[in-house]
C-alpha cells in the first residue's frame, strides 16, 4: 500500500510517520510539506511545496497513493476565526480536492480532535470549524473517508511537540501517564497508536465514519494481534 501523509513534522504526523515506515505492509509513503522531516528511509520519499493552495504540480504523484494521511493542522489559541478556517477548513479541502480528483479510490484519513461539532453551528469556533470540515471532507467522493477524534495524544518512540509549552506538559506527563490512562481511557491515546489505526483503516475499512479515542485503541490493538 502507498501512503501520503501531510503534517509529518507535526507531533502526530510525525508519530503516524514512524508506524507506515515500520509497517511491511506499507510499500512507500509520500510526505508532502513545507520543511523536510529529517528521517530517511528506503520506502520515503518527500515533495515540498510552497504553496498549499495549488497541489496541481504534484497531481501525479498523488494518484499513485491508496491513501491519504491528513495530519495538519494548528491551535485555535489566539487564533481568529477567519485564520483558523484559513488554515483548518480551506487548506484541507485544498488538498483533499486535489487528492480525490487525482484518485478517487483512495481512503482518506484526517486527524481532527475530539469533541468537534458535527453540527458545524456551535458556539465554539474550533469545534465549529472543524466538524465544517469534517462534514465537507465526508461529502467528497473518496473511496472512503474516516474523521479521527483522539483526545489526550501522549507522543512516544522520541516524537516531540514543537510547541515548547506543549512539550513540557507531555514531558511532566509522561510518567503519569498510565494512571491518566486508568482514569480516562476514553479519552486518551498514543502517537503509535494513532498511526497503527490509522494503517488498519486504510488497510481494512471501518464500520463508520467518525472513529473516537476508544476506537483508535481497539484498532490499534487489532494492528498488534
Amino acid at each position: 500500500m502507498n501512503i501520503v501523509i501531510f503534517g509529518a513534522t507535526g507531533m502526530v504526523g510525525s508519530g503516524v510517520l514512524l508506524e507506515c515506515l515500520e509497517d511491511p505492509r506499507i510499500t512507500s509513503v509520500l510526505v508532502v510539506g513545507r520543511r523536510p522531516v529529517g528521517v530517511t528511509a528506503p520506502k520515503l520519499q518527500e515533495v515540498l511545496i510552497e504553496n498549499f493552495a495549488d497541489f496541481g504540480p504534484i497531481q501525479p504523484r498523488l494518484a499513485t497513493c491508496d491513501a491519504c494521511f491528513f495530519c495538519l493542522g494548528v491551535s485555535s489559541a489566539g487564533t481568529s476565526e477567519e485564520r483558523y478556517r484559513k488554515l483548518t477548513y480551506d487548506l484541507t479541502l485544498a488538498a483533499a480536492e486535489a487528492m480525490v480528483a487525482a484518485n478517487p479510490g483512495m481512503t482518506f484519513c484526517y486527524v481532527s480532535g475530539a469533541g468537534t461539532d458535527s453540527t458545524g453551528q456551535g458556539s465554539r469556533m474550533w469545534a465549529r470549524v472543524k466538524g465544517q470540515t469534517e462534514n465537507a471532507l465526508l461529502r467528497l467522493p473518496f473511496k472512503a473517508a474516516y474523521m479521527f477524534r483522539p483526545g489526550f495524544i501522549m507522543p512516544l518512540k522520541g516524537v516531540r511537540s514543537k510547541t515548547a509549552i506543549y512539550q513540557a506538559v507531555y514531558t511532566v506527563m509522561a510518567p503519569l501517564y498510565p494512571l491518566v490512562r486508568r482514569l480516562a481511557p476514553r479519552f486518551t491515546t498514543t502517537t503509535v497508536n494513532v498511526g497503527r489505526a490509522m494503517i488498519a483503516v486504510a488497510l481494512g475499512g471501518y464500520d463508520r465514519p467518525i472513529i473516537e479515542s476508544p476506537d483508535i485503541e481497539q484498532l490499534a490493538r487489532e494492528r498488534t494481534q
